[in-house]
């Protein structure tokens, strides 16, 4: 009898792993990978797929039986096992990603673009006109599309309004300019305002530094980190990107000992909620979660009276990338198909399905939260003004981090270089050590524009 069950349990292995080979006569097995599990990491997301994507999917496709692979490890944990997955062409089906890990994938022939793999129904799927062409941005990579968007985030300047009455700035505040911001910063010291501006410097804030200082900036001085196949060195844009850094931490608008702090992004969040900075430059996360009135980090009671919110403007109107008067970066994962899948017509319908309106609508389970699709939030974000903004006035301006695998580490350069500047550094010379730094980690000077 052994090697009869040892086969029957062969078989239920293969029908289990995602590729799509029959359960029974005449189906076939669909399989999800997502690094979330019910009552662990990511819970929500794990609970949806299992109570709401399956059974919903499976109503509509009488002969599929979808199959969902939970993890609850770190993301590295859950990127090598993605990876080893897919070098092995085995794996799920549909699979989440985080947005940075696609261009990385993709060069390395882990994920081919979704039409490639699904088929020309991929194009005119409807969701298409309901993202915002930014969004899409987060599961592009040169050009081609790899993966939809499950939500993302938006950078925008938070203001303190009591305080900048107390400054007499005017309100709502709407800077034009790298100056005005500059400008605004002067008045609220003259005012006495203990930290006038807090835009994230250091190694210390980690990716917080790139995500809501560095790389928005660079944005707005009209160029990206990377493009067309080159990483941005020791510009004209980073120099001056790094002069701005310089304007606020030497004339005392910024507090360059918070930047260094191992806890300085969180003691920001407990200042500002206390009164202390009057501007800080964050996503949606810290209006929804950190100063939240109930249930926030950093609780203000009086959040939706006192706190302000304004578009990062370009160095100068017209001067950000695209010639855009106003920039933002965002973040986020999206969902991918699996190139080796043995039925890739039907895991696209899968995939468009969870990103279609009633499944976006069904994720949030009535939680107001900022998705991919226009319609949905139009209907969801009525209720806070805060994140509608951020879905109609950012999102169509935002960019995103390049999905490449050494970005990590050229991320890690930029923290240094701010850092380099508030600790006194001249914005040249920290560019000039940034430019050396990244030339070790790129392959070198062929691969830098300059």
């Amino acid at each position: 009898m052994r090697p009869v069950l040892i086969g029957a349990a062969l078989l239920l292995a293969l029908a289990a792993c995602g590729t799509g080979q029959p359960s029974s006569p005449g189906s076939v097995t669909l399989t999800i990978a997502a690094n979330s599990i019910s009552g662990g990491k990511n819970s929500e997301s794990a609970d949806w797929i299992r109570t709401w994507v399956i059974p919903e999917f499976e109503r509509s496709h009488q002969n599929v039986k979808v199959l969902f692979q939970p993890s609850g490890v770190e993301d590295e944990q859950y990127k090598t096992k993605i990876s080893l997955d897919l070098k092995s062409k085995t794996g799920a089906d549909v699979i989440d990603v985080d947005g940075i890990w696609v261009g990385e994938f993709a060069q390395a022939g882990y994920i081919k673009p979704l039409a490639e793999v699904g088929g020309p129904t991929v194009d005119g799927w409807e969701g298409w006109s309901q993202i915002p062409q930014a969004v899409q941005g987060l599961g592009i990579f040169d050009g081609k599309k790899y993966g939809l968007p499950q939500g993302t985030d938006g950078r925008v300047l938070f203001y303190n309004r009591a305080l900048f009455k107390k400054a007499g700035l005017p309100e709502p505040w709407q800077p034009a300019s790298w100056q005005e911001i500059i400008d605004a910063g002067t008045r609220l010291k003259a005012a006495g305002v203990p930290v006038p501006i807090q835009i994230n410097a250091g190694t210390a804030m980690g990716e917080a530094t790139t995500m809501q200082g560095a790389l928005p900036l660079l944005t707005g001085a009209g160029s990206e980190i990377y493009t067309t196949g080159k990483w941005t060195g020791a510009s004209q844009a980073m120099k001056d990107v790094l002069g701005f850094y310089q304007q606020i931490y030497s004339k005392g608008l910024g507090d360059p000992k918070l930047q260094q702090e191992a806890k300085g992004r969180d003691k920001s969040f407990a200042q500002f909620a206390e009164g202390k900075i009057a501007i800080l430059a964050e996503s949606d996360y810290f209006w929804r979660s950190v100063i939240e009135p109930k249930a926030g980090v950093a609780p203000m009671a009086e959040r939706d009276a006192v706190v302000g919110y304004a578009k990062i403007p370009a160095r100068q109107p017209g001067g950000g990338i695209r010639g855009q008067d106003f920039v933002s970066m965002s973040g986020g994962a999206v969902r991918v198909l699996n190139p080796f899948s043995k039925n890739p017509k039907l895991a696209w319908e899968l995939l468009a399905f969870m990103h279609s309106a009633a499944a976006t609508k069904s994720q949030l389970a009535g939680q107001v939260r900022i998705s991919a699709r226009d319609d949905v939030n139009a209907e969801v974000l009525t209720a806070d003004p805060m994140l509608k903004y951020i879905a109609e006035e950012v999102l169509p301006i935002t960019a995103y981090r390049p999905p490449l695998g050494v970005y990590p580490q050229v991320s890690v350069a930029l923290q240094e270089a701010t850092a380099a500047v508030v600790s006194g550094t001249s914005p040249e010379e920290a560019a000039g050590a940034y430019q050396t730094k990244l030339e070790r980690l790129v392959g070198g000077a062929a691969n830098i524009a300059g």
